[in-house]
Formats: structure tokens, sequence, C-alpha cells
């Protein structure tokens, strides 16, 4: 069994919402699932257990960057049986039409990363979510007038914010992906998931704006997303069914 998490098996759910920071995890089960129950603490990367609708939804938070959502996704993935994961994150926007708290449903992950082939020695370095997880979101949107955009998105193994040159590193996104934002997770979640012949997805929430030179702060990362929150509990509970 998994070494990461000390969760009993029948603990974690079929559907799972996986952010980043562990607070958010938190957040979630105490503002929007009845019944919480915290099912992993090791780490102190938490998870929480409960039911949104009468239906049961567990969250559990991933960390930063690739290798830890590898390690996590899959442990749930394989040891857990779990059958979904949507990913809610924030990320920086690359799109002029892109504003502060916009949500993004990623299509596409890409990567200068060699994660795919330290794992299984194959030249990839593109990833793509599950696209009937993706239709359901979609149609949860327009039921819930929660906006989205649907695009491709970049995920880093370096923090963009803090390079030297940030135009240098845009100028090298392929120009045919339309890459719209870069978060530091999705592709490793989506290859593990096609790996294992499971769902993912991945909503994203704008917190910097490059061409806006926009950004919130650290607090409201963790509480203002409730639109992206309240889009991917609302598509859960339909794969519950």
């Amino acid at each position: 069994m998994s070494i990461h998490c000390n969760a009993k098996k029948e603990d974690i759910k079929k559907i799972v919402l996986m952010p980043g920071d562990p607070l958010r995890a938190k957040y979630i089960a105490e503002n929007f699932l009845e019944n919480v129950q915290t099912v992993n603490t090791v780490r102190n990367m938490l998870a929480y257990t409960g039911t949104y609708k009468n239906k049961e939804i567990t969250v559990f938070s991933s960390g930063m960057g690739m290798p830890s959502m590898g390690i996590y996704c899959y442990e749930l993935y394989k040891f857990y049986d779990v059958d979904a994961i949507i990913r809610i994150g924030s990320c920086g926007s690359y799109n002029k039409n892109l504003n502060l708290l916009d949500t993004i449903l990623v299509d596409n992950s890409y990567t200068e990363g060699n994660f795919a082939y330290e794992w299984s020695e194959e030249e990839c370095h593109i990833a793509k979510s599950n696209e009937e997880l993706n239709k359901i979101i979609e149609e949860t949107s327009k039921e819930t007038n929660i906006p989205l955009t649907k695009g491709n998105a970049f995920c880093n193994d370096c923090f963009d914010g803090y390079l030297d040159d940030i135009n240098k590193f845009i100028n090298r996104f392929p120009k045919d992906l339309n890459i719209m934002a870069c978060e530091m997770e999705a592709f490793a979640l989506f290859y593990m998931a096609k790996y294992l012949n499971k769902k993912a997805a991945c909503l994203l929430t704008v917190v910097d704006a490059y061409y806006n030179n926009e950004s919130i702060s650290s607090e409201q990362r963790e509480k203002s997303l409730n639109n992206m929150i309240t889009l991917a509990l609302e598509s859960a509970i339909k794969l519950c069914e």
C-alpha cells in the first residue's frame, strides 16, 4: 500500500478533487463538505472525505510540482482504486483576454521536462486530459452559469515568476499549442491517468496575469477560488451517480 498516505482504502472515494495547497483542501472541507473526516496527515498533505449534496467526495492535496503530483495521483489510482481526479489549482495567465479569477479548463498540458522519460523512457511532452470528464465539466459550467475558458497550459518545473527573462521563456512555447496559462502539476496527472487507464481533468483559476501585471495575495489564492471549487464539486457528483 501507499507509503505517503495513512488512509484506509475505504476512506478514499472514487472521485477525488486535488488542490495543490493542503490548506486549500482544508478550506474546501470546512466550507463545502458535510460529515467531514480527515483521512490523511502524512507529511501534512491533508486529505478529507465528506459529502457534497449527499455524494461522497475526497479532497486530497498534491503539493507543488510534477514529482509530488506524480506520487499522490499514482497512489490514489493504483492503491485506492480512484477512478477520476479533478485537479483544482491556480495559474498564471499569458492570454490578454483572461482576467484575474477567471477559470480555465485545461485541454492539453505541455512540459519541457522529462517526467515521462523518467517514468517509462517515453519522449512525451504533451499530455491530454480526459475528454469525457471535460465534457461533463463543460456541461456543468453552462448549467451553473460559472464561465470557463478551455485551452492549453504549460506545466513547468521552475516558478515562472522568478525567471530572469520571462519573455524568453514565453517565446519558447510551441506556437501551435496557443498556450494560455502556466502551472506545475497537470502534465504528471494527465500522464499517470493515461498510463493507468484512469480519468483526469484540471481546472485552474487565474491568480497572476502577465500582460496586465496583476496578481492576488497568498491568502486570496487559498480562499478566493470558490467558482472553480463549486464547478469541480458539481461536476464530480455527476460521476458519483
